[in-house]
Formats: C-alpha cells, sequence, structure tokens
C-alpha cells in the first residue's frame, strides 16, 4: 500500500513510519521539513504547511493518508477535503480526552463527546484540546463520508516520548533515593507502548477499519504500584516509595499528569479506566512492561545531561510538596515520620526542611508531635 503520513518524524509518527515500513509498504510523508528532517533519508518528502500549504498534495494518490498533526477543525477540514478524492481512507489521531464525562470509568465509543460553546475557538489548552478533536473527527467524516477511522489514543510512551508523562517514572527510580507516588497504590493506570499502537494503526488500514476506536493498554489492568514497582526492578535501584494522598496532593496544587506522571484526581479517573475492548477485537496486543520501562531508560541516557524535564517533580516542586508532610497526617491511618531530625516546625506549623527523608508509617507509635 502507498500510504501518506502527516509529520512522522517526531514521537508516534516515527513510529507509524517504522511500522508500515515493517510491513512492506510504501511511505510519503508531509510536513514542514522542521523536525528531524535526516531522519528517513530514503523516504519522499513533500515539503508543506498545514495552514494553506497543502498544494504540494494536489494530483496525488494514496490507499491512505495517516493524520498524526490535527488539532484545530479548520485545518483538518482543508486537508481532509482536498484528500477527499485522493485516498481511500483517512486515518485520524484522536484521543480519549473526547470524551464529555472523564469521571466514569468504562468508556468507550458510544459514550457522550465534549463540546465547545464557542466552536470557532482555535487556542489549544486543558479545556479545549478534547473538544477540538471532536470537532476535527467530525470534520473529517463530513468529507470522508464513512471512510474514516479515528484512532482514539491514550498516554503513548515509549522511547523518543518527549512529554515526559512516562519516561519520568523508570528514570526517576533509576536514581535510587526516596521517591515521592501518588495517590493509592492500587489506582489502575493506562497507556500503550507507541510502538504497539503504530502496529495495530497500520494493520487496521490493511483491514479497512473505520469509525472510532478507544486505544490504549496494557490490556489487563494495572496498578500504579505495579508500575513503579516494574520500574525499580527494570534498574535494579535502591529506591523506596513514598505514598501521598489524594487530598494532599490537592491541597498542595500538585498538577495531574504533569508534575506527578499518571496520575488523575478521582473526579476524572475515567481517563484512566477507559474501554477498549473494540481495540482488543481488532487485533490490538501490548508488549511486556518490562520490554517498555527498559528501551525507555536506555533512550533516556541518550539525552543531555543539561535536559529539562517537561513532566514530573523538580526540585523545586518537590521541597513545596515535602515541607509540610513532616507537619501533618498524610494518609488515613498513616503518619509521617521523620528519620533525619533536620526538619524544624513552629506552633503555627510552618516548617523548614533541610534535608531527610520521610516514610510512611502506619502504627500509632509513629506519629510525629508536631502534626496538625
Amino acid at each position: 500500500m502507498q500510504i501518506l503520513i502527516i509529520g512522522g518524524t517526531r514521537f508516534l509518527g516515527r513510529a507509524l513510519v517504522e511500522a508500515a515500513l515493517a510491513e512492506g509498504h510504501e511511505i510519503i510523508l508531509f510536513n514542514r521539513g522542521q523536525s528531524n528532517p535526516d531522519l528517513f533519508p530514503d523516504i519522499e518528502l513533500l515539503t508543506g504547511d498545514w495552514d494553506g500549504g497543502l498544494q504540494i498534495l494536489r494530483g496525488r494518490h494514496w490507499d491512505a493518508v495517516i493524520d498524526t498533526c490535527g488539532y484545530v477543525p479548520r485545518l483538518v477540514r482543508d486537508s481532509a477535503e482536498l484528500l477527499a478524492d485522493s485516498v481511500e481512507s483517512y486515518i485520524f489521531i484522536s484521543t480519549i480526552s473526547v470524551y464529555a464525562d472523564p469521571s466514569k470509568p468504562g468508556i468507550d465509543e458510544q459514550s457522550p463527546l465534549g463540546t465547545m460553546k464557542d466552536e470557532t475557538i482555535e487556542e489549544i489548552s486543558g479545556d479545549t484540546y478534547g473538544p477540538l478533536k471532536v470537532l476535527c473527527e467530525r470534520a473529517i467524516d463530513q468529507e470522508m463520508n464513512g471512510r474514516a477511522l479515528h484512532v482514539r489514543a491514550g498516554l503513548l510512551v515509549g522511547p523518543y516520548d518527549q512529554s515526559d508523562r512516562f519516561s519520568y517514572w523508570p528514570c526517576r527510580l533509576a536514581k535510587g533515593g526516596e521517591v515521592l507516588a501518588p495517590g493509592n497504590p492500587l489506582a489502575p493506570v493506562q497507556f500503550i507502548d507507541v510502538r504497539d499502537i503504530a502496529k495495530w494503526t497500520i494493520a487496521a488500514v490493511m483491514k479497512g477499519l473505520s469509525g472510532p476506536y478507544n486505544v490504549t493498554g496494557p490490556r489487563q489492568q494495572m496498578s500504579m504500584d505495579h508500575l513503579l514497582e516494574a520500574c525499580r526492578e527494570a534498574s535494579a535501584s535502591n529506591a523506596t516509595l513514598t505514598w501521598v494522598s489524594e487530598s494532599f496532593l490537592s491541597e498542595n496544587n500538585v498538577a495531574p499528569f504533569r508534575e506527578m506522571p499518571l496520575w488523575v484526581p478521582s473526579s476524572e479517573r475515567g481517563l484512566l479506566q477507559i474501554d477498549f475492548s473494540k481495540a482488543i477485537q481488532a487485533g490490538l496486543n501490548s508488549r511486556p512492561l518490562q520490554d517498555t520501562v527498559r528501551d525507555t531508560l536506555s533512550w533516556s541516557k541518550t539525552r543531555p545531561t543539561s535536559y529539562e524535564w517537561r513532566a514530573g517533580l523538580t526540585a523545586q516542586a518537590r521541597g513545596r510538596i515535602v515541607a509540610p508532610m513532616a507537619c501533618r497526617i498524610a494518609l488515613g491511618g498513616g503518619y509521617w515520620k521523620v528519620l533525619s531530625s533536620n526538619y524544624d516546625c513552629d506552633k503555627s506549623s510552618s516548617f523548614r526542611y533541610n534535608s531527610g527523608q520521610l516514610f510512611s508509617m502506619n502504627s500509632e507509635a509513629a506519629r510525629p508531635d508536631y502534626t496538625e
């Protein structure tokens, strides 16, 4: 098959190209030529811009197009309109964030979708990202007349992920020492290795699938503590985990996913308990967690030492969080005990953090005198 990929040189696009080539397909890329332009020197590159620069695509024909870059409905409609007579199918990389109510576990493809009061807004934010993707899907459907596949992706992880929303954990555990872990250890988590979703998407193109599919993983339910333990084992780390409650994280303005990757408050727990059985029935598989963790660690070591992480707790943020931990009960039935006497609390529970480690203790004897 001849497949046009919009994007194709960063994270998911890169994995899609590699998966397609492995199956013997012919790939053509369309992008601005700015990100990793020499990554695939043997692949034809059509250089242009989404916004008003699609003319180079006119007069060509492909079996399918895979759009990894669509966020703005106006631009996606332009692309779908131009390509409607040039491709047999339009594969759009969407998101599980399209759903209206993220609090409910078991969201499937028939669940209500998010909406926007002002559909002319093009600014992408936490509030508009999902509804904009909904409008993108709608625009493609209107132009493609049933020849569209919407891949509603969960959190994508693995090598070359620049978001750090998964990479933080294996790398942080590998460093050892005390690691703050979020919320309930048994809380379910979901994510999918970018190579697995790429392989499934290419197979879906070959099968001619259409309509929406939730695509995430793993196939067997996984808890946060299982993930973190796998990260620790992968590097034979001596790291210890200190679990902090959801209420404590919320009170201290810890940002879900950004400062505590793979943690969401209970009001959004549905985002990590998506029903993706439809994709499983269509052949979706997940590689072993250990493989994803190991490969992510290996890739992370290629980054420069000056790299600034885009997700996870910075030293400053950790200090902001650790400070009040020594002065209050953080888990139901559990208390924080100072193992190094380098913490000062006055009667008003103000706190100065110097150094030392905190661990969750479950005995009444561990209650420090300075809890609130």
